[in-house]
Formats: structure tokens, sequence, C-alpha cells
């Protein structure tokens, strides 16, 4: 049986006391965000999310999405529960007021965002690709264009999808061939073919927007040459409302491994209308805003998967009986104990519930430098927020799916053969994880944004965003007797880090195939040492709440016994992904490609 309760009490903790909200509450933008307004908001989503969402889960896995002459159905209940969504506001959360949004932070949206996909990762795609649409045309359409498309959009009666990738063409976008020809009144016309548009067509919403990739007649070659346009599947009329079909069809949904609810399409734009947003041949610019912000969301959806995957094995294990304790009998009423009394149990346990409340820490962190960058008065914190989150866009990205779906398939081990088979919807999970690592760029090409973008960048400026705060912290903690054991363990692994940094830097200049080699491993270096950095926090605050208030010792508690875990057990992987990385690329490029 899948198990989610949305875990409001780790949120709260993260949000009030881990990353104190009283710097939101200071900000012109945010002077209405009170923590009273906050838990409000948490606590209805976790109602929505656990009622309306979950319900629809494993149905709309087994349903999927349909295509029946030329339209696209929605599993039964999605459009019902879509609607719902919609009018308790939760499409607008984090927009603009300007066009009819909240203006409540991203730090807060993202834990909205966690709990949709622990609840029902399909259905968050369709809501989160709008928001993400939302965000490229506020930063690069014309004034007429967000006055006519973007109040429809954060309302949620309008969606939006990004079209980029063809069949020819993925992540070299360079290669794609979708032409948009200009017409004398200032449109386009767009024709070509996209695969795996999720949301791309569906019964939800009274109109989609396209923002979609092409060439104009003019365009140098590569990426140079590529500019957005924003093609609706309805014109809208002179009233607003949703006119001619415009040509664009929905030709195929994709057959997939996982998340089945999602409308993943193959788009044909034939002569389709469109207008220019932003810059010609500037496209790609426009398109990052959107991608940046997904690869965020895109994160979270590991989380959220993780998070699911981590209660319903919890639920298993104290149900299951199989075997009894090493240590001695610890259910004499029943035939066997249940199956969480065992280490290896505990070992699994133990490191999804420790990688989940690191990454939920660590994501908040980046979400509120989106908040900062947005919303601080001050330019050189802005400038700073932005670095922060360029630096670890590409992180939460590749760590969080990565852990996403090793807490699925660890989930799915508790259960054993009962989690293999479809009974208990734990499979699911595992499916339906899988994509995050692809999408969005793969993992590997996070990696590789990391080492080759992102380190050298302005001389290194971005990584003094997060080495010079986490130096600091484990310092001061060294002297701490209560944290000096578990910021020992970190120190060792952040010095590995500077190390590998190094390491990469200097051969990464004579041979960038070396850099290519260390990326994936790096990254991860990167993440564990960031989590180890969350955990150390997270610790600090436990064992000063205990001191100074223990209403709630047992949240505490647990905070710093997997704290405990997560340095003993997890962070020792560092030496190895440093021994790897020092290595370099000699066996990993030496085989001819014949030799495969």
């Amino acid at each position: 049986m899948q198990t989610y309760s949305a875990p409001l009490r780790d949120m709260r903790f993260v949000l009030n006391e881990l990353h104190d909200n009283a710097e939101y509450s200071s900000l012109p933008a945010f002077e209405h965000v009170t923590p009273d307004v906050i838990d409000a908001i948490l606590e209805e989503a976790a109602k929505f999310t656990t009622e309306r969402l979950l319900p629809l889960n494993a149905s709309g896995d087994a349903e999927g999405c349909v295509l029946e002459n030329g339209v696209v159905r929605t599993p039964t209940g999605f459009k019902e529960a879509y609607q719902a969504f919609r009018e308790t506001g939760f499409t607008s959360m984090a927009s603009d007021p300007e066009w009819g949004g909240q203006g409540l932070p991203e730090t807060l949206n993202k834990f909205i965002e966690e709990m949709i996909c622990s609840a029902n990762l399909a259905f968050s795609l369709y809501p989160g690709l709008t928001h993400g649409a939302c965000k490229a045309l506020e930063s690069h359409g014309s004034q007429e264009l967000k006055e006519q498309y973007l109040p429809k959009m954060v309302e949620g009666v309008w969606s939006g999808t990004m079209c980029l990738t063809e069949a020819h063409c993925g992540t070299d976008l360079g290669l794609l061939r979708t032409r948009a020809v200009p017409q004398d009144d200032g449109s386009y016309l767009v024709t070509g073919s996209k695969i795996f548009i999720s949301a791309g067509d569906h019964d939800m919403t009274e109109n989609i927007v396209h923002l979609v990739l092409a060439r104009m007649p003019d365009a140098p070659p590569g990426v140079k040459g590529i500019s957005m346009f924003l093609v609706p599947k309805f014109l809208p009329g002179e009233d607003g409302r949703p006119g001619a079909r415009n040509g664009v069809v929905c030709s195929a949904l994709e057959h997939k491994m996982g998340i089945n609810g999602s409308a993943t399409c193959q788009l044909s734009f034939d002569d389709a209308k469109g207008w220019l947003v932003g810059e010609p041949h500037k496209g790609m610019r426009a398109m990052f805003t959107m991608m940046n912000s997904e690869r965020l969301s895109v994160g979270i959806q590991g989380l959220g998967a993780a998070e699911v995957a981590y209660q319903s094995a919890v639920a298993y294990a104290r149900e299951r009986l199989q075997g009894r304790s090493l240590s001695g009998v610890k259910a004499p009423d029943k035939p066997a104990d249940p199956i969480i009394v065992h280490p290896d149990v505990r070992r699994q346990l133990m490191t999804i519930r420790a990688y989940n409340e690191g990454c939920r820490a660590l994501g908040s962190w980046v979400a509120r430098s989106l908040d900062m960058m947005e919303h601080h008065p001050d330019a050189a914190v802005r400038r700073q927020a932005e670095d922060f989150s360029a630096l670890m866009t590409p992180i939460v990205k590749a760590l969080f799916t990565d852990f996403g779906f090793e807490a699925t398939n660890i989930g799915m081990q508790v259960y054993g053969g009962h989690g293999f088979i479809r009974d208990h919807g734990v499979e699911q999970f595992v499916r339906d994880s899988r994509i995050s690592m692809i999408y969005e760029g793969t993992n590997g090409v996070q990696a590789l944004d990391l080492v080759g973008r992102k380190l050298p960048a302005h001389t290194g400026r971005y990584l003094r965003t997060f080495f010079h705060p986490v130096l600091a912290f484990i310092d001061e903690a060294l002297e701490d007797e209560k944290l000096e054991d578990l910021a020992q363990p970190l120190a060792k692994a952040f010095g590995g880090l500077q190390l590998a940094t190094a390491t990469i830097a200097q051969k990464g200049l004579k041979d960038p195939e070396e850099a290519g080699a260390a990326a994936t491993d790096y990254l991860r270096l990167f993440g564990l040492v960031a989590l180890g950095y969350m955990w150390l926090r997270m610790a600090k605050v436990a064992h000063a709440a205990l001191a100074e208030d223990p209403s709630d010792p047992a949240f505490y508690k647990a905070k710093i016994t997997t704290a405990e875990f997560y340095m003993g057990r997890i962070l020792p992987q560092a030496a190895g992904l440093v021994g790897a990385i020092r290595s370099g690329k000699g066996a990993m490029m030496a085989l001819d490609a014949d030799a495969f």
C-alpha cells in the first residue's frame, strides 16, 4: 500500500529553525508571509495532496493517458483534481501579483512541490511545467504577450510546456530543425516535430501555451541560431478566450516506463502561428530561464519520490513479521518479530531518512537564494544569491534525483518479493522516479555543467559562496564539544572536496577530458559534503533546542542520531570519490570504440 503523510514537522523545522524565516519577513516582497500564513498553506497543501492526489497515484499509473481521435485524455479523476488544485490557489502561489499571483516565496512553493511529487509525481508535471513557462515568459516576453497569456497561466486555466527535443537531437539542441517563418503581421509560422513533451496535450485546461525552440530562415548554425516562440494550442480571440485551433497536434503518446499519468507527447507543428519570445537567435537564453527553474523542481521530484518510498517502507517494516531479532525476541506474543528490528533493514531505512532530511534542508537553502536573488534590495546580496543558485542548481538536480532513484529501490528492497509485484504499489515509485535522472538535462550533463561552467566561472567566484560559509562553520563546530565528533568527518570530506577541485582545475586546463572523466564523481562528492554541512547545522540546532526547550525531545534526538548515521555511514563515500577523481581519465578512455 502506498503510504504518505506530508512531513510538516520537518518542513517547519527547516523553515523556522534551520533557516530563520524572519529574514523573509524583513523583505518588502514578503511582509505578508507570517508564520501563521505559512502554517495555514502547508496544512492545506498536506490535506489536498493526501486526500485528493495520493488516491489517484496508483490508479493513474494503471490507467495512463490515452489519445483518441486527436484528443488526449488524462486518467480518471485527474481533471477534477486539477480543477480543485487550481481553485484552491496552488497554481498561483509563487507567481508575481502583477499577473494574479500570490507573491509567496519560492522556498514555500518548493515544499508544496515536494508534497505533490510524493503524492502523485505524474500529476506534478502539469502545474510544474506551467510555473516554469511563466518564469520564462515573465523574463523574456514582450509586454503584450505577458498581458495576454500570463494572467490565464498563473490562474491555471491555461497551462504551459517547453518544446525542445526532436527525434535526432536531445542535449545537442544545435541540431534542431524546427523552422519559424516570419509573417507580415509580426507573427511566425512554426513547422516541425517535437518529442518527449511532458503535458504536451491534455484535457485539464482550456488552452496550452507551448514555448518552442525553432530556427528563423536567416539563423546562423548551431545553438547561436535558435529562437524561442510562443505557440498556443488555440489562438486567443478578441475576447481573450480560446478561439480557432492552431496548427499543432499531438501525433502520438510516448509509451513509457513510468509517470503514466503524465501525457508525454509527440507534437507536430504545421504552420502553427507563434510569436517571438525574447531576441532573435537568443532562444537558449530564454529557455534556460525555464530550464533552470525546472531543474530545481526536478530535484524536488527526486526528494518527493524518496519520501513516499521511505514512509511506505517504514509502514511495511513495522508490520511485516520475519525472523527474530539478533539481540533477542522483541515480539514474544507473535510468531516472528517485525523486520524493522533487523540491522540491515534499519540500515536501509536510515539511509533513505538521511538522504531525505538532508536534501530537504539543502533544497530549501538553494530555494532561499532564488528569493533573495529576485527580491533583496541590496544588489550585492542579489548577485551573491545568483552565484550560489547557479553553482548549486546542477547539484540539486542530479544529486536529489540520484538519491531519489536509489531511495525508491531501497524502499522496494525492504518489501522483498512483495515490492517487486504491483500489489503494494512501491514498484511504481521506482519506475516513476527513473525519468528524473534523464530529463531537463541528464545527470551526466549536470555534472559537466558543474565542472565545465560553474567551477571556472569568474575565476572561481561561484565556489566562494559555498566554500567560505562551510569552512567557517566547520571551524566553529570543531571547537564545540557537542559537535566535534560530527565536524571531524565533515572536515575531512571538505578537505577532499578542496583537493578534488584543485585536481580538476589543474588537469582540466591541460585536457578537457580529464574534467569530463571526473565530473560525475565530483558532483556526488560536492553533494555529499553539502548534505554533511546541512546535517552538522541541523545537529547544532537540535542540541540547542534540547537544552533550551525540551518540549519535543523525540524529534530533536532523532535529528542528532540521523546526523551521526550520515557522518558515520554515508559521508565516508567521499574518500572513495576523491580517489576515483585523482586516478584520472586513463583506464576510462583507453579502449578504442570498437573494443567495447
